[in-house]
């Protein structure tokens, strides 16, 4: 199992410490165990009974967040990954396997000239229902747990790899789709990622953020 998660690493040009055994055993364990982030669907908009985009309102939240900034996208995605397994698993104040929700969130910004993502990228875990209230505290200084407030995005489902180049294609695709609009924030956006990265063909979302 160790082998295999090194090898999907290593596509995502990083390397897996060995300390990455026992969160990954875990994660094998409850994989089918996963609790939906709450949402409510305010409409589908689409052609020929196919969705092509969702507008949805998330209410607030309490999530744990990792902030990175590696030279690749992956590489940032990853490194902030395995710190929140690690708290997921165990490296936190009640010392247990907390569940895993989906999607999680990675939280993208284009530079001025919008052809290329600013290197830092946030990643949050939205806490499982029983701990909203009362979060457990994570042992790892770089993690925060945050009360996000409630939000109001366009989403559209795409599949596979999740690398700048497919990030800034479908944000480009989807600007296409809704047309001129001043309604959504310009220069940030969401991708929500809901499998585990050694599904080649897994399901994403990016997420244009409503203006308040």
């Amino acid at each position: 199992l160790f082998a295999h998660w090194e090898a999907v690493a290593s596509t995502h040009r990083v390397s897996l410490p060995r300390d990455m055994a026992g969160p990954i055993a875990q994660m094998a364990r409850h994989r089918h165990a996963r609790e939906p982030v709450p949402y409510v669907s305010l409409s589908q908009h689409g052609k020929c009974e196919e969705v092509a985009y969702e507008e949805r309102r998330y209410p607030a939240g309490k999530w744990a967040c990792v902030t990175m900034g590696e030279p690749m996208y992956e590489q940032s995605i990853s490194m902030s990954f395995m710190k929140l397994m690690r708290y997921i698993c165990k490296e936190n104040s009640v010392g247990c396997h907390l569940g895993m929700t989906v999607p999680v969130l990675n939280e993208i910004h284009l530079t001025k000239e919008g052809t290329e993502l600013e290197r830092e990228v946030l990643t949050a875990y939205y806490l499982p229902g029983e701990f909203q209230q009362n979060p457990p505290v994570p042992m790892d200084p770089d993690i925060h747990i945050t009360e996000r407030a409630p939000l109001r995005v366009i989403t559209r489902v795409f599949y596979g790899m999740t690398t700048e180049e497919t990030i800034l294609r479908e944000i480009s695709l989807f600007w296409e789709l809704l047309g001129s609009t001043d309604t959504v924030l310009q220069g940030t956006y969401i991708v929500a990622s809901y499998e585990n990265p050694s599904i080649s063909q897994r399901r994403n979302e990016i997420w244009f953020i409503c203006q308040a």
